[in-house]
């Protein structure tokens, strides 16, 4: 048996018998089971030289995703630089933002008009053609490994589009297709999943069928009309999605964000979110990588709060996804900066620092997506904060009507029956950077970034895995130019995912400009995350009370070194209550030496103070 076979052979008999097990609970077909594992070998044998080393590299130091150097960066290709070509032409400016983990955003094959931001795919093999080729895609991610840096994309594994070639089969009446999607003839069986299954878009995209009049029967669409569900306990589904992973992940692909996980198995007289086998699928998915590509991540798409995403991780014995999102805790955020209040974010921090280290968490103030108010009511309600008239102030707050704000941005899916919307908007101009401009008003531009800066200081300090939305380490502002593009004007998400201003980018070095400001304000902190093993994502880290409503203190500790970060989320100054009696510290931004006790923050300050 020749090296290479070996390897794969080491590998697979170290899953085989769960995998076959998991498999044939599911499908009970051992034909499709030994297809899988062909299918198996042929994409290991494809696997080029480079990508297998990285792998064995990987392998030998499972834990190098979570060293303090990893910093992401988010963006849409055609925005950030027009294509995969121009992306390649900006890798030297990722570098000098300190990124090695670029996400981009959708870029496989969909149809304007009916794309939902890339994430209807029509070919999971084809890059969309204004973006480039999967040629350019292998070539982008060959140069980003030469750099060091990974590459993240989102796999959309809940639905394809109607455009996709099994749909158009399907349509034209091929039962074998209408099999890999829930088709029905009358409306009998979906009314019966109407009666527990929630709406994703009660106002844009009510209910979860469609009815197709060319095929004369209904078919399941969780999301928009045109994104058809996949139907996974058909095994043909799960093989050829699986070949699709594999296929990216031989393109160089380190890091697949699966999209909407929890939506995967669909099961009549349920919710059809989170169902056990789910985890199912999420853990053959796991081993299949580990099999063929160790050297890739999964990082789960699972928007709750973090006590109930908890189980994607899976077991330490038996894990699924590497990574998940810490969303809660981002919606938190932006609820303490509207309120002043830290207390309800100090609980949500708790909660996660008290969860296994082995949990790697990605943390983000900002992302492609609206900001959906799904904070902890239960909490609030005990301090007489109903929902409804919480989520109506928190939009207020950010569209600049309420609470002395200087935020702007626009509502998404806003629903005039239960008053309730989401909220978008880029993190400069929630932090009051576009309104400071617009007013010319040098004295709130000034405060308005140190509070930008502070919450990336902040986030800094979590545990886990930071990622910047591209245009962030610039101040980028809200681009209402959406409203023009009649494939947009309807999303106003769109507001946040303007192109990026390379006009700005190009005054990083002058920081007598926004962007210089913020870019070299940020450049300092990640070189300090970068080189204090404090913040390697297994380090200790916990709350600490301050004592005043709107401070924040959260502590580090790893291999003796211990770092305290302070936050005042209030435009004016305050006094931080704490009282470490361990010795002198030094404020790592400034050098000054201090004492950590009674320490006064400026409006919107922070300090990161290392123990001498």
């Amino acid at each position: 048996m020749n090296r290479t076979a070996d390897v794969f052979e080491t590998r697979f008999r170290g899953h085989m018998d769960e995998l076959k097990w998991l498999y044939m609970e599911l499908y009970e077909n051992e034909e499709m089971y030994a297809e899988l594992c062909g299918g198996m070998r042929r994409f290991y044998e494809a696997r080029n030289k480079d990508l297998k080393k990285l792998d064995l590299e990987r392998e030998a130091q499972p834990d190098w995703y979570k060293k303090n150097d990893m910093l992401g960066m988010m963006f849409y290709i055609d925005n950030f630089a027009g294509n995969m070509k121009g992306i390649q032409s900006k890798l030297d400016y990722l570098e000098k933002s300190n990124v090695n983990y670029i996400h981009l955003m959708p870029f496989l094959d969909t149809v304007d008009g009916r794309s939902d931001g890339g994430y209807a795919v029509a070919d999971f093999r084809k890059v969309k053609e204004e973006l480039g080729t999967m040629e350019d895609l292998e070539a982008l991610t060959a140069a980003c490994h030469e750099k060091k840096m990974n590459i993240c994309m989102d796999f959309v594994m809940n639905h394809t589009s109607e455009d996709h070639e099994w749909a158009k089969k399907a349509r034209q009446g091929d039962e074998e297709y209408q099999s890999r999607y829930f088709f029905f003839k009358d409306f009998s069986v979906p009314a019966l999943y109407e009666n527990t299954v929630p709406q994703v878009f009660p106002t844009t995209a009510p209910g979860n069928f469609t009815w197709l009049p060319d095929a004369g029967k209904y078919v399941m669409t969780t999301f928009y009309p045109y994104q058809w569900d996949l139907n996974y306990r058909n095994p043909r589904v799960f093989n050829e999605m699986m070949y699709n992973f594999l296929f990216l992940a031989n393109k160089g692909i380190d890091i697949f964000r699966i999209d909407a996980v929890p939506y995967i198995w669909k099961e009549l007289y349920t919710s059809c979110r989170n169902l056990p086998k789910v985890h199912t699928i999420v853990r053959m998915m796991r081993m299949i990588g580990e099999i063929v590509c160790p050297g890739i991540l999964l990082l789960g798409e699972v928007v709750m709060e973090p006590e109930k995403v908890v189980p994607y991780f899976g077991t330490v014995e038996k894990p699924e996804c590497h990574m998940l999102y810490n969303v809660t805790t981002m919606a938190t955020t932006w609820h303490t900066v509207a309120t002043r209040s830290v207390r309800l974010l100090k609980q949500q921090l708790d909660i996660v620092n008290g969860l296994p280290k082995e949990y790697v968490f990605l943390n983000y103030l900002r992302c492609h997506d609206d900001i959906g108010w799904g904070l902890d009511y239960a909490s609030l309600m005990q301090e007489g904060i109903g929902e409804r008239s919480h989520k109506q102030y928190l939009n207020d707050y950010f569209q600049g009507f309420a609470g002395m704000s200087n935020s702007r941005g626009e509502l998404y899916n806003a629903d005039p029956l239960t008053g309730d919307a989401r909220f978008c908007g880029t993190t400069a101009s929630m932090c009051g950077i576009e309104k400071a401009l617009s007013e010319q008003d040098a004295q709130a531009l000034e405060k308005a970034v140190r509070l930008d800066v502070m919450l990336h200081a902040y986030m800094f300090m979590q545990s886990g895995i930071p990622v910047i939305y591209g245009g962030d380490e610039i101040g980028r502002l809200n681009d209402y130019t959406y409203k023009d593009n009649p494939n947009k004007a309807a999303d106003s998400r769109y507001i946040h995912r303007g192109a990026m201003d390379w006009k700005a980018a190009a005054q990083i070095d002058d920081t007598s400009t926004v962007a210089g400001k913020i870019f070299s304000r940020l450049d300092r902190l990640e070189k300090i995350r970068k080189t204090e093993k404090v913040f390697m994502a297994d380090a200790d880290t916990w709350t600490i009370d301050t004592w005043d409503e709107s401070t924040l203190c959260i502590g580090r500790y790893y291999e003796g070194e211990k770092l305290l970060g302070l936050f005042n989320f209030s435009e004016c100054d305050k006094m931080a209550w704490i009282n470490e009696t361990d010795g002198m510290y030094v404020d790592m931004i400034s050098g000054q030496p201090m004492k950590a006790s009674g320490i006064n923050i400026p409006a919107y300050g922070f300090y990161y103070l290392k123990r001498k």
